[in-house]
């Protein structure tokens, strides 16, 4: 496995595994109905930075690095990771993990700070933990889950430097 740049034509690949998990309305803020011209926009244009797990020409998860913030937060990151779903449990998320932060640094950032883990996503706020990031915020009901209704999302944050 190795985790790459991400190019044009992964988009091929990338669109099922944003598709499935967007629609799921669990995890992401993206509207359910993102069409995938949208999708490539938000994905791949947006962010600085987007980055394939790329295992033998198969991609099995995608991330996007971008600032967080404008001028004087602007030392500050962001992350969002996706995981295809037959690939779940393998530590491609760490991986990916452990890659964004280097490259963040790489990058010029000093900390990487995550917005909207919902509170229910218990892998993803275990995961965030084990590398290092705290829960510094809790937004309360800021996430209507497709099926638990109003959830709280945790602003997680890590120092880089």
């Amino acid at each position: 496995m190795v985790i790459r740049e991400a190019k044009d034509n992964d988009f091929d690949y990338i669109w099922p595994i944003f598709r499935s998990i967007v629609s799921a309305q669990e995890t992401y803020t993206f509207d359910a109905n993102t069409g995938k011209d949208k999708a490539y926009t938000l994905w791949l244009e947006v962010p600085q930075m987007t980055y394939v797990a790329d295992d033998c020409g198969k991609i099995f998860g995608t991330y996007y690095l971008k600032p967080n913030m404008a001028g004087p937060g602007s030392h500050v990151c962001n992350c969002g990771y996706m995981v295809s779903e037959t690939a779940g449990g393998k530590g491609i998320a760490g991986m990916m993990c452990e890659h964004s932060q280097k490259e963040a640094v790489r990058l010029g950032y000093k900390a990487m700070q995550f917005n909207c883990v919902v509170s229910s996503n218990g892998a993803a706020v275990h995961l965030w933990k084990k590398h290092g990031f705290e829960i510094v915020g809790t937004l309360p009901k800021a996430y209507k889950h497709l099926k638990l209704g109003y959830v709280d999302c945790y602003v997680m944050y890590k120092w880089l430097d």
